[in-house]
């Protein structure tokens, strides 16, 4: 019986994103096994693995010999999309690296801006700042997927060509596509607390402006929590113990006085 790769959720979900027939670039292919789990499933017609590191890439090669699909993959040390061309693929997955990494490898590869090519990205830092690169840059979002990995939420996207979406600060933070997504409650959950917690941290700064900054950070937070009505309803129910934003809280049970004293605030022990 031929020996089956198992994937970890994060590239799992990315897989699933891959079109069906695709010839697939995967940039920083690590040990190679998005596109070897692709051609040993018949997802895609073939693939290219490319690491700007050759270690990467010799692991990626014995992953390929170990799952039988070496003759339908082919191997390239370069950085991003140096070394592949437009006519050699119509998908191109570029997973676990920073925002603002993942945008420079678009940017040196103009011909990404084809309709033809799908990507699928997977930022793992500076994702507002990639989301408002691509809405900027000729790129248009098919869709927004959270999932869960070790702990830890990731979100991809998977983007082609287009006219770009006009994006707020808010759609840069928490997503342009993403509030039908079951985890959208926690990735909201998530912003507010990073936001929250910069708030309070101007609160005691010697800042000339802190409150000019404090201010805006209060209306994103407000536009953000605005999103979370309904969504934290849902997400509260199946994760007891968190504890949205105070005006949030308010919204839903009536009245600021009567939430403060029957829910303990999160800031006070989280910020």
């Amino acid at each position: 019986m031929e020996k089956e790769l198992q994937l970890q959720p994060r590239l799992q979900c990315i897989a699933s994103l891959v079109p069906q027939g695709a010839r697939l670039a995967d940039v920083g292919t690590d040990h190679g096994y998005l596109p070897v789990w692709l051609l040993q499933h018949g997802r895609i017609e073939s693939a290219i693995a490319s690491d700007i590191n050759a270690l990467p890439l010799d692991h990626a090669r014995a992953t390929a010999r170990e799952y039988g699909v070496t003759e339908r993959m082919d191997f390239r040390l370069c950085p991003g999309l140096a070394k592949i061309k437009a006519e050699e693929c119509d998908a191109i997955a570029i997973a676990g690296m920073g925002g603002e990494t993942i945008l420079g490898i678009l940017e040196a590869a103009p011909w990404t801006h084809e309709d033809v090519h799908t990507l699928i990205l997977q930022p793992q830092t500076k994702i507002d700042l990639l989301r408002c690169w691509l809405c900027g840059h000729g790129y248009h979002f098919l869709s927004e997927t959270l999932v869960r990995d070790k702990e830890q939420l990731y979100v991809v996207f998977r983007v082609r060509a287009g006219m770009g979406q006009e994006l707020s600060e808010a759609d840069a933070l928490t997503g342009l596509l993403l509030r039908s997504d079951p985890l959208y409650g926690e990735y909201l959950s998530q912003h507010l607390i990073k936001l929250n917690r910069a708030r309070d941290g101007l609160a005691v700064s010697s800042l000339a402006d802190k409150e000019a900054r404090i201010a805006h950070l209060e209306n994103l937070i407000e536009e953000i929590e605005k999103r979370g009505v309904g969504t934290w309803q849902r997400y509260m129910r199946s994760n007891r113990g968190f504890f949205p934003g105070r005006r949030a809280r308010a919204r839903w049970t009536g009245t600021m006085s009567a939430t403060s004293s029957a829910i303990p605030s999160r800031r006070s022990s989280a910020f």
